[in-house]
């Protein structure tokens, strides 16, 4: 469907709980329809859950959508500042005949409830209190029965729109549970707490979205809102309602799957680079010849809800480690320098004096370790034996205890030169091969042994490099490790 007209897109999350990916992702669809068309990606804070809306939610919100990148067009609009728009829109409902004031109490709702359940019937307000006359509503007041604000749904009623991501969509009045709840319960001469369907509908026609966009658990609400929006004389938006992320069993990601706050994938060591790639990945095919790694600017060049699947996206924790690995490798020795030193530092590395606080020697550890890293947490943890004396781990000290280990790296000490030069990758080859030969033992033999010695583990980055990186402290771990403690 091609768009027309100016696009205003928005994210309207709630400030109930921390930034959860499925949100995220939500953002990501909506900042990259308004930047390939040059439209306006707005930010609404639907913060009417009184009880459950706090501020340290829409900070985090706010600063992971700023770490992802997802920047938006002028100021938050704030949802609860708004509540008199939205009674003033419920006033007008009532005064035209699409609302009414329903006196229900909770009991009686209940026992209607119970008996659809008893009947094998769907669960549906009967609208039983739609057509009440002046003198029943004076009754139920005079019993001090407070009411619910119902819009009215008719069950002949079809509603259709043509949604960008699934075709054109039909719903039946009869499907929607009868008459709506608007507003909460309040004294009869009052409007009482809007409710979202209601609220959502008067903020986006004030806020002039041309497009909604948003998950599939929403088309229900769409086909509610849009009754909404005719009996307010608003002109509806567009819609595109998009996959759920599902987890590995295929149904939808929640809490119970671990990590799902983007806060929580920031502390893990996941770029926002590799992590917004990867959202955006979740629903959307890129054109062929693309790949599987891009920008977000790459990305919204091309985006098109064409693009779009129906079914839901699968999380992929595999995928999403493979393209925070990528983003790490190419980052450079100083760009990663820089967001290591905060972690380094953390654990009391890379300070004071010695080699391990100069740039110079930080940005060769960096190039060193950048090939082997998936998270930037495996930054601390491979660079731990370069800031601190390891002790060997069960495979390394079994080595170190191995016929023609301790020889070897004695011989190894007994070439090394005099002084604190530190030696060429060639140098230090040719003194491999030379206490190897020494030593009367294969190669590989001293290169394993030089390894536990000097990390206390078979594993670890390129040994010569890891060698030189370490000069001179790290003939004090041969030193160690040749001597008598070892068997």
């Amino acid at each position: 469907m091609a768009v027309t007209g100016s696009v205003r897109v928005r994210l309207a999350p709630s400030p109930t709980g921390t930034l959860h990916i499925g949100t995220a992702r939500t953002a990501v669809f909506n900042w990259l329809f308004a930047r390939h068309h040059g439209g306006s990606f707005l930010l609404r804070i639907e913060d009417t859950d009184r009880e459950r809306s706090k501020p340290e939610y829409t900070a985090n919100i706010l600063e992971g959508l700023h770490w992802l990148g997802l920047d938006w067009d002028g100021e938050p609009v704030i949802q609860s500042e708004r509540i008199e728009a939205h009674r003033a829109a419920i006033a007008q409902l009532l005064a035209s005949g699409h609302a009414y004031r329903c006196y229900a109490t909770e009991a009686e709702l209940v026992a209607m409830r119970e008996l659809q359940q008893a009947q094998n019937r769907a669960p549906r307000y009967d609208n039983r209190h739609r057509d009440l006359s002046p003198e029943q509503e004076r009754a139920f007041v005079a019993e001090g029965r407070q009411a619910v604000i119902r819009f009215r749904i008719d069950d002949g009623a079809v509603i259709t729109w043509p949604d960008l991501v699934r075709g054109e969509m039909r719903w039946a009045g009869s499907d929607l549970g009868g008459d709506m709840v608007i507003a909460r319960r309040a004294p009869a001469d009052q409007i009482g707490d809007p409710l979202y369907n209601l609220v959502v509908v008067v903020d986006d026609a004030a806020m002039a979205i041309s497009h909604v966009i948003r998950g599939e658990d929403h088309i229900a609400n769409t086909a509610k809102q849009l009754l909404l929006y005719g009996a307010l004389g608003h002109t509806a938006p567009l819609f595109a309602h998009t996959p759920l992320i599902l987890n590995q069993e295929g149904k939808k990601l929640s809490k119970r799957d671990g990590v799902t706050s983007i806060s929580d994938f920031q502390a893990m060591g996941y770029s926002a680079e590799a992590l917004v790639n990867y959202m955006t990945l979740l629903g959307w095919s890129p054109p062929e010849g693309m790949g599987e790694r891009f920008s977000l600017e790459q990305a919204a060049a091309v985006f098109e809800f064409g693009r779009v699947n129906r079914a839901g996206a699968r999380f992929d924790w595999d995928k999403l480690n493979w393209l925070n690995g990528q983003v790490l490798h190419g980052l450079g020795a100083e760009p990663l320098r820089q967001q290591l030193l905060p972690l380094w530092a953390a654990r009391g590395w890379g300070t004071g004096t010695g080699p391990w606080a100069e740039a110079d020697w930080q940005r060769q550890l960096c190039e060193l370790l950048a090939p082997s890293l998936t998270l930037l947490a495996d930054g601390v943890e491979q660079a731990t034996p370069f800031f601190t004396r390891p002790e060997p781990d069960a495979a390394a000290l079994a080595q170190l205890a191995s016929d023609g280990a301790r020889p070897a790296l004695v011989a190894l000490l007994s070439l090394l030169p005099a002084g604190d030069a530190a030696l060429s990758a060639e140098q230090a080859q040719a003194l491999l091969a030379q206490a190897a030969s020494q030593a009367g033992v294969k190669k590989g033999v001293l290169m394993k042994s030089l390894r536990a010695a000097l990390l206390g583990s078979l594993q670890g980055p390129d040994l010569v490099s890891t060698w030189r990186l370490l000069h001179p402290s790290g003939e004090d771990r041969l030193r160690l490790q040749s001597s008598s403690t070892v068997p």
